[in-house]
């Protein structure tokens, strides 16, 4: 196992999020506060004022190992089918989505599956970042047989249905969106990401692409990819997309030990967990899950990790 930080002196992506809780911060002090007062039950759909004041985009208890590891994580969820004929862009697919509105709206990730296949070989991606706290929608390709960029082009047409005409629309911050895809649809995710830079972040999984270079992204990603993969193999996908990322942007890599490309088309608690918690830091900017990215995650699963700690 090689665990390898890469710049540990990168400045972090600085947000809107974070903008705003500075200049909250400031205004606190200002008047001899820590924190706003906690406002009356029900105030922002049942959320304090002061938990808002922290971050208004936390969702959830305090993260543990258990928590970003466990099938199901604490909100409970529904999912409807959006059929072909009902969306263009893409071919339909299943959103997943927290049942509560509690707690305000939450960040939405669309997610592709790679060539020849169909949402199902993604599907486990659903519940499993749903029930953490996002709107998730997986996809199914106008063609089984489209390439990386137009899978990204499709991602992008998901995020738009689901915050412009779907029905969990008002479940959804449409500044908080991520794209995540397998193999080809790996590959999409980082067309997607350069070619909408406002997107929160970005996670391929065993990508593939014929594009190697990657340095006009702006988007967080994290590149997953495994080591006994012979499709994509990392040293000419995996690993020239993440080296290719500025050295500027929040970045990882995480090599799966002993896995095969297919590894991310089924239950993978790897995966899951540091997926996870990307989507957590970046998207819902939840500094609380940043224990788990940095400093570098280690461990059997892991074959290899490299990042540009710290985030924050």
């Amino acid at each position: 196992m090689r665990s390898v930080p890469d710049s540990p002196t990168v400045p972090p992506r600085r947000g809107i999020h974070h903008v705003l809780r500075t200049l909250l911060a400031l205004a606190l002090a200002a008047a001899g506060l820590t924190a706003l007062p906690a406002a009356p039950a029900g105030a922002r759909d049942g959320a304090p004022l002061a938990a808002l004041a922290a971050n208004p985009y936390e969702r959830g208890p305090a993260p543990t190992v258990a928590s970003i590891e466990a099938t199901r994580g604490p909100f409970a969820i529904a999912q409807t089918t959006v059929a072909a004929s009902a969306v263009s862009g893409f071919r339909g697919g299943t959103i997943y989505y927290p049942t509560s509105t509690a707690e305000g709206t939450f960040g939405a990730v669309a997610v592709s599956p790679g060539f020849t296949a169909s949402q199902s070989s993604v599907a486990w991606l659903g519940p499993r970042l749903a029930s953490q706290g996002f709107v998730v929608i997986t996809i199914d390709t106008l063609s089984v047989y489209d390439q990386p960029a137009s899978r990204g082009t499709q991602l992008l047409a998901a995020l738009d249905y689901l915050t412009a005409t779907s029905a969990v629309r008002t479940r959804i911050d449409r500044n908080r969106l991520a794209v995540m895809g397998h193999s080809m649809g790996g590959g999409g995710s980082l067309s997607a990401a350069n070619t909408r830079p406002t997107l929160q972040a970005a996670i391929p999984l065993t990508g593939w692409h014929t594009v190697k270079n990657w340095s006009s992204v702006r988007v967080p990603t994290l590149v997953v990819g495994a080591e006994n993969d012979t499709v994509a193999p990392v040293a000419s996908h995996s690993e020239p997309f993440y080296t290719s990322l500025p050295a500027t942007l929040n970045k990882a890599y995480l090599e799966l030990n002993a896995a095969s490309h297919s590894a991310p088309t089924s239950p993978n608690v790897t995966v899951a967990k540091y997926s996870i918690s990307w989507l957590k830091r970046f998207v819902d900017d939840d500094t609380r899950y940043e224990q788990f990215l940095c400093p570098a995650p280690r461990g059997s699963a892991i074959e290899e990790y490299r990042d540009t700690c710290p985030h924050s």
